[in-house]
């Protein structure tokens, strides 16, 4: 049994004083290569995602705040500017919608946005807020009466009383003749979103970054076609 281990060890120590496997020049180069691009990829992947992200005020759940999801602001609002495409002079009102707001600017820094807030801290956006109480829902300043054929509205309360009076402010904000509208609100606004503004849900499902118990819902008066998950409006 002794001279067995003595001859491994032999062994060990002979392959321990060979020398080291020495890859080629040509291979070299090539792991250099495939080094770098991985490492471009990573950069290029961290600028990405930091470019994508939006930052926000911390929510208010005092206000009712819960901002929405990255995919939700995203897609609502490449879903607004597909929109600004088909028409010759777009304008859009956000009413308390601060997250679609931010992400608008972000895609499009030059779509022609205002945002109807009751929190002041997004007074920070200068000429493009406007202040907003929806107690009183046609207190708005008098430029801003029929200015938008594309309204986007999330009323901060589930209740009838709340959607009742953000009509009154869609009302007062849409030019007369074709203009889009979506609402963003709860599963239980269903019947009243139709019956109130003539809205009809789309397969879309928003979500916030807390996670809300309640299930929303992605209501418009038009019929997207195959974007946002269909129109349920027939089924």
């Amino acid at each position: 049994m002794e001279e067995v281990r003595d001859d491994r060890s032999h062994s060990l120590i002979e392959a321990d004083d060979d020398d080291p496997p020495m890859l080629s020049a040509q291979a070299l180069e090539a792991l250099k290569e495939f080094l770098a691009d991985q490492n471009r990829g990573l950069v290029a992947a961290a600028a990405a995602s930091e470019e994508e992200e939006v930052s926000l005020v911390a929510e208010d759940w005092r206000l009712s705040q819960f901002w929405y999801d990255r995919d939700t602001a995203e897609t609502v609002a490449k879903e607004i500017l597909s929109l600004c495409e088909s028409l010759e002079s777009p304008s859009v009102a956000c009413i308390a919608c601060p997250t679609l707001y931010a992400y608008l600017k972000k895609i499009d820094p030059n779509v022609s946005v205002q945002l109807l807030e009751y929190d002041k801290r997004f007074q920070q956006y200068g000429s493009e807020f406007t202040f907003y109480d929806y107690n009183q829902p046609e207190e708005l300043p008098s430029s801003l009466k029929s200015a938008y054929e594309i309204v986007v509205a999330d009323p901060p309360y589930l209740s009838k009383e709340c959607l009742e009076k953000v009509t009154q402010t869609v009302s007062f904000l849409m030019r007369p003749g074709k203009s889009y509208l979506l609402l963003l609100t709860g599963e239980v606004q269903k019947d009243r979103a139709a019956e109130l503004l003539g809205l009809y849900p789309c397969g879309f499902r928003p979500q916030h970054s807390s996670k809300l118990g309640n299930e929303f819902r992605l209501f418009t008066n038009y019929d997207p076609g195959m974007r946002l998950g269909g129109w349920e409006r027939y089924q």
